[in-house]
């Protein structure tokens, strides 16, 4: 038989069968009973061993010898679910909470079995019966609570609540609680009574106060409610609680002048907390468009009202500056109060970076690269600012700069960074390297490149295209080259470079069909493309074209010494 793995303390189970031998007793013979107490108490003492398999066995026959026992089909139950026996488990279970029905262990765990089963109704009985035995166990009826709510049993749930009641004393969570269900009954006068008596036990809190207000405001008592919420505001009149419903009983009862007046207090008040006066904003921006209104100058002036007041942290001016750009408010103007929320939270990257953006499209590379030099500081994990700045130095011509940013910014790469500005600061890096005449870094950086993003069609571009010039690896630069014809067909530069590999690998036909198809765009042709044009005519035997694309090139200020040879001898020679 398969060894178990269920372990219990001999000294605490003959505990338990010390208090049920008597009922066991009452139904078998003395010699049965002796032989059964024998059999199922060497079964607790060989499941202590460790012997699970013998205490199995021993357990099975001492059941035999004393059907009545509760206490032996509860052991069993246990071996039947460490078998995945569920259906023998659950007999026997319910067979030990049947013969002990006062023990609150075996109704505990039937109580467990049903609720597993979905068996609520036959749960709640259980529990009834394990609350019965154990009135202090509060824990029970939180369990209870929740098995009539799965039924929507209002009765039981406000049952439970008030023997809640009885051993913890009224609570406002209780309180709160019945009022709910009471709505649910629709019994408006005993979630009234509850309300008002949870008033009248605590007079000097004005919360509780101001929530019958708000009840009696729900339930179209708009002057009972006023009078609460000013009774509240005359003993504590900076209340927010109460100034914000008294400013939503305004509204509804449209009393715009006052509700604008109250706004403003709690916008100014240094009590209202920042969550509050945002929803009282967003609020008031969607009044505002509901209404139709096209003059954002008035929300503006709530927001000034707002930031009047020293702020913590930048989340306000971060609202009215988003607000602003919903109006299609002027850049500027939205830039300055982005630099408003930068001087009140320098490390807030989202304010940084938003402002950075809006510069960037203004093509101010002093004013990215001075805003994101500091946020290296606050933020030096976060890649987006060094790839602004390296790239605002690389617009700029000042490629060392750039170089060296880039790097400092590869020093910051994870396995979280974002891929797509990993890759571009590999391929920036790889075009300034090539351009000092450093090709094996160059290339090992357009390698980091394609690792991180392999469809970055810049970079194929630019790295088939180098390594063309080079005449080296001219396979692979084929196979990038290609990548991004299917991925751009129309872009005459990425056509150039695949129909030039082409023309290299002496493909002069298919170099002709690629190089043809990017003439289509020729107003945008530089004079190095024209003169490919014409080499790829020379090798393909038309010479009149050759002559022709040659000569555009130079008119096009292509003043290679070898262009002027191929023109003078009318043929390609090769650089």
């Amino acid at each position: 038989m398969k060894v178990f793995s269920r372990h219990r303390l001999l000294a605490a189970a003959a505990l338990v069968v010390a208090s049920l031998l008597p009922l066991s007793a009452q139904t078998v013979s003395k010699d049965s009973l002796q032989r059964y107490n024998y059999f199922f108490l060497e079964g607790l003492r060989q499941q202590g061993m460790g012997n699970m398999a013998a205490a199995f066995d021993l357990f099975r026959h001492a059941r035999d010898l004393n059907p009545r026992a509760a206490e032996v089909y509860y052991e069993l139950a246990g071996f039947y679910a460490d078998l995945k026996d569920d259906r023998r488990m659950a007999e026997n279970f319910r067979r030990a909470a049947a013969l002990a029905p006062d023990n609150p262990v075996y109704q505990e765990r039937l109580g467990q079995l049903h609720i597993t089963q979905k068996e609520y109704d036959k749960a709640i009985d259980a529990y009834e019966r394990l609350y019965s035995a154990s009135k202090a166990r509060v824990d029970v009826l939180e369990i209870l609570f929740q098995l009539y709510a799965s039924k929507n049993d209002y009765k039981g749930m406000i049952s439970v609540l008030e023997r809640m009641e009885v051993l913890e004393g009224s609570n406002e969570q209780i309180s709160l609680s019945k009022m709910q269900i009471y709505e649910q009954m629709g019994e408006k006068h005993k979630e009234y009574d509850e309300l008002r008596s949870l008033v009248a036990k605590h007079p000097f809190d004005y919360d509780y106060k101001v929530m019958l207000g708000n009840w009696l405001l729900q339930n179209g008592r708009k002057a009972d409610a006023l009078k609460a919420y000013r009774e509240v505001l005359k003993d504590e009149p900076d209340n927010v609680m109460a100034q914000l419903s008294l400013y939503d009983y305004y509204r509804e009862t449209k009393a715009f002048r006052q509700a604008d007046g109250l706004l403003v207090q709690l916008l100014q008040s240094r009590k209202t907390g920042k969550d509050t006066k945002m929803a009282l904003l967003r609020q008031t921006i969607a009044d505002h468009q509901e209404a139709g209104a096209k003059d954002s100058t008035a929300v503006l002036g709530y927001f000034d009202k707002a930031l009047a007041l020293p702020q913590e942290d930048a989340d306000l001016v971060l609202m009215k500056a988003a607000y602003m750009t919903l109006v299609k408010a002027p850049v500027e103007a939205v830039n300055r109060v982005y630099e408003q929320a930068i001087a009140v939270e320098p490390e807030n990257s989202h304010a940084r970076l938003s402002l950075i953006q809006n510069v960037w499209d203004a093509a101010d590379y002093d004013r990215v690269i001075a805003l994101c030099r500091p946020a290296q500081q606050y933020a030096p994990e976060n890649m987006a600012f060094y790839y602004y700045q390296g790239l605002a130095e690389f617009q700029k011509g000042d490629n060392d700069a750039a170089l060296t940013t880039f790097q400092k910014g590869v020093g910051q790469i994870n396995k979280d960074s974002n891929p797509n500005i990993v890759s571009d600061f590999y391929a920036i890096m790889g075009d300034i390297l090539h351009g000092k005449g450093m090709d094996t870094e160059a290339f090992a950086a357009y390698d980091s490149c394609l690792q991180w993003k392999p469809d970055n069609i810049f970079a194929l571009n630019n790295y088939a295209y180098y390594l063309s010039l080079k005449g080296i690896d001219l396979q692979k630069a084929e196979q990038m080259s290609y990548k991004t014809v299917q991925a751009e067909p129309d872009n005459s530069t990425y056509l150039d470079t695949y129909a030039w590999i082409l023309f290299l690998e002496k493909r002069y036909g298919e170099a002709k069909t690629y190089i043809e198809q990017a003439l289509r765009d020729k107003d945008s042709l530089s004079n190095v493309v024209i003169e490919h044009v014409g080499d790829i005519y020379s090798m393909n035997g038309d010479t009149a074209k050759a002559l022709e694309y040659w000569q555009k090139a130079l008119d096009k200020g292509n003043d290679s010494p070898t262009l002027k040879k191929k023109i003078a001898q009318q043929k390609y020679i090769a650089e």
